[in-house]
């Protein structure tokens, strides 16, 4: 498995109004890699995230996840069970009536037994120290508890490679904290776009950049000291 992509994209297109925001990009992540991605807003990095789990649709190039070719929509249902996306806008990933139902979802619709997820919740609620939310409401929640829900949401999936859209964004410095070491012990694999260098250096081990619709090698952490 470790000599084979968890993802692979050759020669991604992709824009809006006759506009390319990707570019014939391409780019491989295999399991086991921690991969940062920078880049000015607007550069596509949100979009690159969507293309990866089939949200949006390139207009040319080729995306293979998990070892098979994805095209049409059914080709992804198996992606977006398997790699866990945290959406930028946590509003726009959560919509059960409380906390205890979002984090349980997930896991409901990959078969779990009942038991198994009442378990699932209690060991997410407990990870990310969030029991005291459970019956919460999640409209009643505020911005920095909305992104930590989601976060639990994604981490309740146990995906194979996570996809982590501005994840420390809103968090207080001990909630940052938190997540850092949760991704540095938890999570073997995963894409995490952020504008927080500082953040980045401490949870991955290469950086790249998106600019003018390709990728590129920012920084390698795996190659010091």
């Amino acid at each position: 498995m470790n000599n084979i992509p968890i993802i692979k994209l050759e020669n991604i297109k992709f824009g809006y109004d006759s506009q390319f925001i990707l570019n014939d990009l391409s780019l491989e992540i295999f399991y086991g890699e921690k991969v940062g991605l920078i880049g000015p807003n607007g550069s596509g990095k949100t979009t690159l995230l969507y293309i990866i789990t089939g949200f949006l649709k390139p207009f040319s190039g080729k995306i293979t996840i998990l070892g098979k070719e994805r095209k049409q929509e059914k080709d992804f249902l198996e992606v977006r069970q398997k790699i866990g996306l945290l959406f930028q806008d946590s509003d726009a990933q959560l919509f059960c009536p409380t906390v205890k139902e979002e984090i349980a979802f997930g896991p409901l619709n990959l078969k779990k037994s009942r038991t198994e997820v009442k378990e699932i919740v209690k060991k997410i609620a407990n990870t990310f120290n969030i029991v005291h939310l459970l019956d919460r409401p999640t409209y009643k929640l505020s911005a920095g508890e909305k992104k930590i829900i989601a976060l639990a949401t994604v981490f309740a999936m146990d995906p194979v490679c996570y996809l982590l859209d501005e994840p420390s964004d809103g968090l207080d410095e001990a909630t940052r904290q938190r997540l850092k070491d949760l991704l540095n012990t938890l999570v073997k694999t995963c894409l995490i776009v952020s504008h927080d260098k500082e953040f980045l250096r401490d949870v991955v081990k290469k950086i790249y950049i998106l600019k003018d619709g390709q990728i590129f090698l920012y920084q390698d952490f795996s190659q010091q000291g």
